[in-house]
């Protein structure tokens, strides 16, 4: 599976998301698109990013540019997760990594001096008509937000 390079437009896909629905991408043509990816619900870097996001979201709004977090956990944990830190905006569970492998977030990282797969912090933002316009990898969390929402907001 070839990695979406700036420029190209994505290849669909469809999630179980929040809400109690599956959402595609295409669902969104039209609008502009953050995916963001992090690494497991209820942990401190992903619960200030999703945060982040949750105080900008009007910001983000009127730039015509809806935001998707998406993990490995599960609806249920997403649902939890959600409702806990009141986000207005859904998860999208990729329990089987397909839409990880698909950004290729998927890398080897270490933890106490043990190795193990997970996702590699990052976000995407996605045009009006599905196409790659910028890419965040290695993503730090610290004013990451605001970088993405002057992104867009620069876009058009």
């Amino acid at each position: 599976m070839s990695v979406p390079a700036i420029g190209q437009k994505i290849k669909d896909f469809t999630r179980p998301a929040t809400g109690d629905q599956n959402i595609s991408l295409s669902c969104y043509q039209g609008k502009n698109v953050v995916l963001y990816f992090y690494p497991k619900d209820n942990t401190p870097g992903c619960t200030t990013e999703g945060g982040d996001f949750r105080d900008f979201i009007k910001d983000f709004e009127k730039a015509n540019t809806i935001i998707l977090g998406v993990s490995r956990d599960s609806i249920r944990k997403h649902e939890n997760f959600k409702a806990k830190k009141e986000y207005p905006f859904e998860l999208l569970s990729d329990e089987d990594e397909s839409l990880c492998k698909q950004f290729d977030v998927i890398k080897l990282k270490k933890l106490y001096g043990k190795e193990y797969l997970g996702i590699e912090r990052s976000t995407f933002l996605i045009d009006t008509n599905g196409v790659l316009i910028q890419e965040w990898r290695k993503v730090k969390v610290k004013g990451h937000v605001a970088e993405v929402l002057e992104a867009v907001q620069n876009f058009d």
